[in-house]
């Protein structure tokens, strides 16, 4: 076994941060911590100024050549700076009033779009709304979000689960988590507050199958003088803090 320190700062950092109202970020909250220019890349070449993480990218990027998307699905907003989004939030509040704002723009520190983990999208050829770009449910948007969770991305919004995430639904916004926790939350319907909640209520830890892979999931709760958590050797691993008390660790191994 191989043993990892973590600090109580890990906690907040990974694909499976949860940031809302209730969680806000805490300083720069990329996948990996660092320089930001060398944790951000192009959402899609065509859009340069349209910035993810660096997983989150290839990943979108891989799923737009599968699904012959390139062009027909194109990316409205991605990572932004804490400076864009209170911005945003304050030419909202402007020009489309509190109930609207409340509704669709979240509040500095309390935005997905600061991890580079979240990414809008929006229909090739229709005119862009950068705050509520149109993404139908059918054609290759609806064909997107069917088969988005194969790559690691889930619906943040969905309709109907507005009380559990205090944001209305948006059928535009996706987030990265990863695999194989996107497909997980699919099959189970769960946001992502009741993913980590799920997760850290299963006692004996949660296990996956995926192709020819097992993916077993656990979570831990974190000290505030650090975590020690035991990972077996030459398993491929990963490690994600919540935002909230603890962490989340998949290993992976061959059936």
């Amino acid at each position: 076994m191989t043993v990892l320190t973590l600090s109580a700062e890990d906690r907040h950092h990974g694909d499976l941060i949860l940031v809302n109202r209730s969680y806000p970020l805490h300083g720069t909250a990329l996948v990996r911590r660092g320089d930001l220019e060398t944790q951000l890349m192009a959402a899609d070449p065509a859009w340069p100024e349209v910035l993810l993480a660096r997983p989150a990218a290839l990943a979108l990027q891989r799923a737009m050549r599968d699904l012959g998307a390139e062009g027909k699905i194109v990316p409205v907003s991605g990572y932004r700076s804490r400076e864009e989004q209170e911005k945003i939030y304050r030419d909202s509040l402007e020009e489309n009033g509190p109930e609207f704002t409340k509704k669709y723009v979240a509040l500095p520190d309390r935005s997905e779009h600061q991890t580079g983990l979240a990414i809008d999208l929006g229909e090739g050829g229709a005119e862009l709304d950068f705050i509520r770009p149109s993404f139908p449910d059918d054609g290759i948007c609806g064909l997107f979000k069917k088969e988005a969770a194969r790559y690691g991305f889930v619906l943040r919004y969905p309709k109907g689960r507005e009380a559990v995430m205090g944001i209305a639904y948006e059928p535009w916004h996706f987030r990265y988590v990863g695999c194989p926790h996107a497909s997980i939350m699919a099959e189970k319907g769960m946001v992502l507050e009741e993913y980590l909640e799920y997760l850290e209520n299963c006692a004996d830890g949660l296990t996956w199958a995926e192709g020819e892979n097992l993916a077993e999931i656990r979570y831990i709760h974190g000290g505030e003088n650090g975590t020690e958590i035991a990972v077996p050797e030459n398993c491929p691993y990963q490690v994600s803090g919540d935002n909230r008390e603890g962490f989340i660790i998949t290993v992976w191994r061959r059936r």
